[in-house]
């Protein structure tokens, strides 16, 4: 049996049975691939598990959100080569995932990462021996962009932005159940866009409506003041262990979540330590339209995500904002939502730069 399969918990692995009827043996063995599994130490929500402003219900690995977005490619096309895609789309994400992306000045767009993919596929023989039994080719499963269902631009829904909605609401925030996920989902199919491309998309404008309005409370929390502050910090404390040269960015793609926060509390900087403690114990966040003096204040923008479904219309689909006002409004209002312009903590940290040391 599966390592990863047999560790799974009850309300995962009925989650996971929402999203497919069946859990192919084939894509287990992809998933119990070491390369696969360090995902497991890896948390979806960047760093700020390891916050005291928050206080999630549970943990949301890597790992599960990206066997959940396989079973979902599964489920609508019981296609291989788009399943595995989206199997790998996250194995070149690093400890703290989008925090590095932050430290590389790419927190818009959050893609910086993305570009190990295939080295990492190609770098792993277990892989490489099992895309030989089954025929597929690297360049066919190390890009999950050129296929619409796996991803597609933000607002449309695919199957990655699907699956951290339903994951990070059941475990994380405790949004919805799996009867709220299972109706949902038993209401989606593939339909075409105003692009003529495939597209996930509702059948009943009721349940669609309900979606949206559902999730764009969730959506909201990840760009909010708090989270880009942690964010940020993350990446200003790594960037530190780095110049220092207690680590490296290589070490990322290897270790654990957990391990960093040790090695940042081991690593033998008291500054180091002491702000990482600080930061640890912080309940709140400064946040306003000015910096201020003696403290980690810092201006930084985060990525807006929101999905505007499309629901059937026709023979093809049209975007729920297009045909109910209600929709439109408040995806408008949370497109313009206010964040403030500087945030950071109430205590002062300064971090390292190479261009100090120099």
């Amino acid at each position: 049996m599966s390592n990863y399969y047999k560790n799974l918990d009850n309300l995962r692995k009925k989650y996971f049975e929402i999203l497919s009827d069946t859990f192919p043996e084939w894509l287990l063995d992809y998933v119990d691939c070491e390369e696969m599994s360090r995902l497991a130490g890896i948390s979806m929500l960047c760093g700020t598990d390891y916050s005291s402003i928050y206080n999630y219900h549970s943990f949301n690995s890597v790992l599960d959100h990206s066997v959940g977005v396989a079973l979902i490619i599964w489920h609508f096309t019981h296609d291989k080569k788009q399943a595995l895609a989206g199997l790998f789309h996250d194995i070149s994400a690093p400890t703290f995932k989008h925090c590095i992306d932050f430290m590389n000045g790419d927190s818009e767009h959050q893609e910086s990462t993305e570009e190990r993919t295939e080295q990492i596929i190609r770098g792993s023989s277990k892989i490489m021996s099992l895309l030989n039994r089954d025929g597929i080719k690297v360049e066919e499963i190390c890009d999950y962009h050129i296929y619409p269902i796996a991803d597609n631009d933000t607002p449309k829904l695919s199957a990655d932005r699907f699956e951290y909605t339903f994951s990070n609401g059941l475990f994380l925030y405790k949004a919805w159940g799996l009867d709220e996920i299972a109706r949902y989902y038993n209401d989606i199919s593939i339909l075409k866009n105003e692009e003529g491309i495939d597209e996930l998309g509702f059948n009943t404008k009721e349940v669609c409506i309900d979606f949206l309005q559902t999730t764009l409370p969730i959506f909201a929390n990840y760009d909010s003041d708090e989270n880009r502050a942690v964010m940020q910090f993350f990446a200003d404390i790594v960037k530190s262990m780095n110049v220092k040269g207690f680590i490296n960015v290589d070490v990322l793609y290897h270790m654990s979540e957990e391990d960093v926060c040790n090695l940042i509390l081991n690593c033998g900087d008291e500054y180091l330590r002491q702000s990482f403690i600080k930061f640890r114990n912080e309940k709140s966040i400064y946040a306003g339209d000015s910096p201020v003096d003696d403290r980690y204040c810092v201006s930084v923008k985060g990525k807006k995500r929101y999905i505007v479904p499309l629901v059937k219309h026709n023979k093809g689909g049209r975007r729920i904002t297009d045909i109910d006002l209600t929709c439109k409004e408040a995806v408008e209002q949370y497109k313009n939502l206010k964040r403030s312009k500087y945030i950071g903590f109430n205590f002062n940290f300064v971090p390292y730069s190479f261009e100090k040391e120099k």
